[in-house]
């Protein structure tokens, strides 16, 4: 790693302030891919401002329709909630498939969406549930939030505060993991609320994103997997690597989405 200067906030207000005053700080959330990318040389930040003590940002609730979970909510705690198991058994479900124990027990919400890494698990379920990012300064949609890889709409030093998901009548999570990293090589979430179907996709581009044809087909919400058994999808733009082609994550979309909600 490169040298930089460590900081432990007690307080938002502090811990924004702190990031005003560096020269290029970065939010320490979970750490579970600030530090691998640190350990690599990928980044050189003068500043790690370290939110872990800020209780404030820790726990779920139910708020007029809607799950609200904390940025510092780490996945286990999504993953046991009998809050969400009862409201949105699917996003349970999705935090209990990400990494391993550790990764589970260490790794955050808020930390996930901020890094909007290309196969991160959550950002498929805030696509297809139509979720609400507060921060310190704003409220942001779900598809106005996911710009690009590792690239979302927030502003330098923006701090994620909660995530709003709106109760679904309906919804899955499917992925195809990475036998090693547990990474979806492709993930489908999808969605029916307030009549309205909603899918999202992570892993099979570079950064996650809606499948609307799989959505239109879905429209008069009749969510039957075989509707869009014969809809192929494009690998134009998909990801390609040792892992899968990108007409293998083409192929897998339909199949994840498929699953998702057989």
């Amino acid at each position: 790693m490169y040298d930089f200067t460590y900081q432990r906030a007690s307080s938002q207000d502090e811990a924004i302030s702190n990031y005003k005053n560096a020269d290029d700080a970065r939010y320490l959330a979970g750490g579970m891919t600030l530090i691998p990318v640190l350990k690599l040389r990928l980044d050189k930040p003068s500043d790690l401002i370290d939110l872990g003590d800020l209780e404030d940002l820790e726990g779920i609730s139910e708020d007029n329709g809607n799950i609200v979970i904390k940025a510092m909510t780490n996945h286990h705690t999504v993953n046991y909630s009998d809050l969400v198991k009862k409201h949105i058994p699917a996003l349970a479900t999705l935090a209990g498939t990400i990494g391993d124990p550790m990764v589970r027990n260490r790794g955050t919400i808020g930390g996930s969406l901020a890094n909007n890494d290309p196969a991160a698990s959550y950002p498929s379920a805030v696509l297809a549930l139509n979720a609400t990012i507060t921060t310190n300064m704003n409220n942001i949609e779900a598809d106005d939030f996911f710009k690009g890889m590792f690239e979302t709409a927030l502003e330098e030093g923006e701090l994620i505060k909660s995530v709003s998901f709106p109760i679904p009548e309906q919804a899955g999570y499917q992925h195809f993991p990475n036998p090693a990293s547990r990474y979806p090589i492709v993930g489908a979430f999808v969605a029916k609320t307030g009549g309205s179907v909603r899918v999202g996709v992570t892993g099979a581009g570079p950064c996650a994103y809606r499948q609307s044809e799989f959505e239109e087909a879905w429209s008069d919400g009749n969510m039957d997997p075989e509707r869009i058994k014969d809809i192929k999808i494009s690998p134009e733009g998909l990801n390609s690597d040792i892992h899968a082609s990108a007409e293998y994550r083409a192929h897998l979309v339909n199949v994840m989405a498929r699953r998702a909600i057989a």
